[in-house]
């Protein structure tokens, strides 16, 4: 309901704006035509009489646009009476000539408003495909806090090839992030394909090497039966899967190519942990590779920081990578939320505004407060045991 009314108070002050914006094209229709009654009759400010029917689109649509051109034109014809007559040469070109602008310019809004109409439901369709395809992170998953980034290559676009998920699994959590070969809305199959491949087998397979299998196996079958003959081989994705215990330090992780995490803990320390990726999946023979499980403990008040390579492989006008690990090292205490905010901003004035490939990111705190609570679920229930023996 208060989504509603945001909404109905946003539509409201912005058609309360457009309309005190219309006082401007009027306003300046007056000064100018009292100011030519005003001069003699050999100097001619008629002809600016256009800016006002000219300045109106930039605020409001076709019909206001259409009564401010009549009000100039109706200000012409004033003008017309008292400096000279209707009859005169200069003043029927003058009035014909603001007619025929106006007439234009109305068309052009009226143009302009279809278009950005189109654009509108282009967007609303985009952000919906996003929600189905890659459902938005929970703020909280287990000991976790959660925050995303993503940033699509494409304009106007808002998914790629970039792609992300988390789910439970018993007592624990597993989080997959990927990049699959191309980018922009060119992507979006195989990044949906991967997706929904997750989502489905996170829950079957006991190990993470066994997940990444179960994903190879998706990839492959997608290859096999839509890729075109001239892109034999060319379709690739990488993944890092990663598997966070909800009582244990000791966090597991799998990568099919994709670059390791940071691990940011107080203090401004960020390490790497060791990772010994497999090659990516859909490449020729990596069904057969056998894919290394790595341990690294994640301790409580620490964030796990999760990217693609189109985050590291921004560039700056110098040809410069953007160095991730040394730029967030300044916000290693920053919550979630706040550290995909430094980043975003950080990576976009890097990169001068716009990217070259799709970047995700997600970062993982591992809460305090669920830790100690555990602790103290722990000792409680071994109380109660001691108390029942």
């Amino acid at each position: 309901m208060s989504k509603l009314q945001d909404c109905a108070t946003g539509l409201r002050r912005s058609w309360q704006s457009s309309h005190a914006l219309l006082l401007l094209p009027v306003l300046l229709i007056v000064v100018i035509t009292v100011a030519d009654l005003r001069t003699p009759e050999d100097i001619h400010l008629g002809p600016a009489l256009v800016i006002a029917p000219a300045l109106t689109p930039s605020f409001a649509g076709p019909r206001a646009t259409a009564l401010v051109g009549a009000l100039a034109v109706a200000a012409q014809l004033v003008i017309a009476v008292f400096q000279g007559g209707l009859a005169t040469a200069n003043h029927i070109v003058q009035i014909v000539t603001l007619a025929v602008l106006s007439v234009i310019v109305v068309v052009y809004s009226a143009v302009r408003e279809r278009r950005r109409a189109q654009l509108a439901q282009v967007r609303t369709v985009a952000e919906a495909a996003q929600h189905v395809l890659m459902w938005p992170l929970p703020e909280h998953i287990g000991p976790l806090r959660i925050a995303s980034l993503y940033l699509a290559a494409e304009d106007e676009a808002q998914i790629g090839g970039d792609l992300y998920a988390a789910t439970r699994c018993n007592d624990e959590v597993r989080v997959l992030i990927g990049d699959v070969r191309g980018k922009g809305l060119s992507a979006i199959g195989e990044a949906a394909l991967l997706l929904s491949a997750f989502r489905e087998s996170a829950h079957r397979h006991v190990t993470l090497p066994d997940l990444a299998a179960a994903l190879e196996q998706s990839v492959q079958r997608y290859a096999a039966d839509l890729e075109p003959p001239e892109e034999a081989g060319e379709r690739f994705a990488t993944a890092l899967l990663v598997e966070i215990p909800d009582d244990d330090p000791v966090t597991r992780m799998t990568s099919s190519g994709h670059p390791p995490p940071l691990l940011l803990s107080p203090g401004h320390v960020v390490t790497v942990p060791s990772l010994h990726p497999s090659p990516p999946l859909g490449v020729p023979g990596a069904g057969s590779t056998e894919r290394t499980l790595d341990v690294f403990s994640f301790e409580p008040g620490d964030t796990l920081l999760l990217y693609t390579d189109g985050v590291v492989e921004a560039r700056d006008a110098q040809g410069r990578f953007y160095p991730l690990a040394e730029r967030v090292a300044q916000w290693t205490d920053a919550a979630p939320e706040a550290l995909m905010h430094h980043i975003r901003r950080d990576l976009l004035a890097h990169a001068g505004g716009r990217l070259g490939d799709d970047a995700a990111l997600i970062a993982l705190h591992r809460n305090l407060a669920a830790h100690r609570r555990h602790h103290r679920s722990v000792l409680g229930h071994g109380s109660a045991r001691a108390q029942q023996a």
